[in-house]
């Protein structure tokens, strides 16, 4: 069995039992429902510890079970997940003058993006729960990251994606052999199409933040920052902002590891969002609890929303952290892809080096100290978006003819 507690609303406070919920508090409804897991902290304490974790040969953040909502670990997916590289990024950080800068590689989950830590552990609690067939509504990351779960465990899957979402994406879903109905609309649009398919079908549904499950995978790349880092907490994560369900949950792994006493500092959570989807930067701005909707606009499409479905839970982490929320152009962010590619060798799509462009925006207006200890997510990996990548670069191939003269004429 889990080490839960219960689920906790985030705005009434009211207490449920995992097993008479599946998602958000019924008094609160969807946005402002959404649901927190609450851990047995001290028991918890007593057989996971720094050592054991230093003893652990499970490499994959399935090292976390114990703090992690899983009943049968029978159920967890064969796919490895997570121990993701943090790399040192030396040049990038000379270039910006910071001397203690690394980045979290989250490309290279199965799927090649964060999500993966989600959907894995949303797998196991679907097949927990008996279910048969599952569902997500997404700009393509979610939505190919569920089916490569979903696929080996034997789940129908069912999946909502706008009709603009990256050919690369669609194309993992299709390969993974899930139905694909394309939205002509909005990501909001096709979040709200899934969630009435899922009430009348009875599919269990992934949705951001609808089902608290998610934001417990999701943190998994918080505690292996900290144990990577040799639990000395970071000073700023940077990172780039959608649903908001990756920042708010990053900001519960750090806080579970505090607890806990692995860490003894907590850091700043910046989120960064594109300027044509940052209803979350007004809202922080103007002190608000939720922020107003909008229609987005932006080239980095998995971070391109106008109704933040994790908005409570991603306002409170930036806020309870003393953290910052900052808009990026889409030009900053295409500026982004190229300067990582070239300064450290990671490959991003836009919506995962946004959270870059943010920092290097900050620092030029002298926000950030130098010796500031700093990570930034990059959430996905630059592959599932060819086309906004081939708008990063100036840069074109040289044709030769098969010979060294032509060689040598062209060089």
């Amino acid at each position: 069995m889990s080490n839960i507690l219960y689920l906790e609303c985030v705005t009434c406070g009211k207490r449920y039992a995992p097993s008479k919920i599946d998602y958000t508090c019924p008094a609160c409804g969807d946005i402002e429902g959404t649901l927190e897991v609450v851990y047995d902290h001290e028991r918890i304490k007593r057989d996971f510890t720094k050592e054991t974790l230093k003893g652990s040969r499970v490499y994959s953040h399935w090292r976390y079970l114990p703090i992690l909502p899983v009943d049968r670990p029978e159920l967890i997916p064969p796919l490895r997940v997570g121990f993701t590289p943090l790399y040192h990024a030396v040049k990038l950080g000379k270039e910006l003058g910071l001397s203690d800068l690394y980045l979290k590689d989250e490309g290279l989950n199965p799927s090649a993006s964060m999500k993966d830590r989600a959907s894995s552990v949303f797998v196991v609690k679907a097949l927990e729960k008996g279910a048969t067939s599952v569902t997500a509504a997404s700009t393509g990351n979610a939505a190919s990251s569920l089916a490569a779960f979903a696929a080996p465990a034997g789940l129908e899957t069912n999946i909502f994606v706008p009709e603009t979402a990256p050919r690369a994406k669609v194309a993992q879903l299709l390969v993974y052999g899930a139905n694909v109905i394309m939205v002509k609309g909005t990501y909001d649009q096709a979040f709200n199409l899934c969630r009435e398919a899922a009430e009348t079908w009875r599919w269990y549904c992934r949705n951001t933040a609808i089902n608290p499950y998610l934001a417990e995978g999701k943190k998994t790349a918080a505690l292996e920052i900290c144990e990577q880092l040799n639990w000395d907490a970071p000073d700023r994560v940077f990172v780039s902002v959608g649903d908001g369900c990756v920042i708010s949950g990053l900001w519960k792994g750090f806080r579970d590891f505090y607890e806990l006493g692995f860490i003894d500092k907590l850091p700043q959570m910046v989120g960064v969002q594109a300027e044509g989807a940052a209803p979350l930067v007004k809202a922080f701005n103007e002190n608000k609890r939720l922020t107003e909707s909008i229609i987005p606009d932006t080239i980095a499409d998995s971070i391109s929303v106008g109704t933040p479905r994790d908005q409570v839970k991603a306002l409170k982490a930036v806020r309870e952290s003393h953290g910052a929320m900052v808009p990026v152009s889409d030009d900053e962010i295409l500026d982004a892809i190229k300067e990582i590619a070239q300064g450290s060798g990671v490959f991003g799509e836009p919506a995962g080096v946004a959270s870059y462009a943010g920092l290097k925006k900050m620092t030029a207006q002298g926000l950030i100290d130098s010796n500031e200890k700093i990570v930034v997510m990059i959430t996905g990996n630059g592959l599932k978006d060819i086309d906004s990548a081939m708008k990063s670069t100036t840069a074109k191939p040289i044709i030769v003819e098969p010979d060294m003269k032509s060689l040598e004429n062209q060089i």
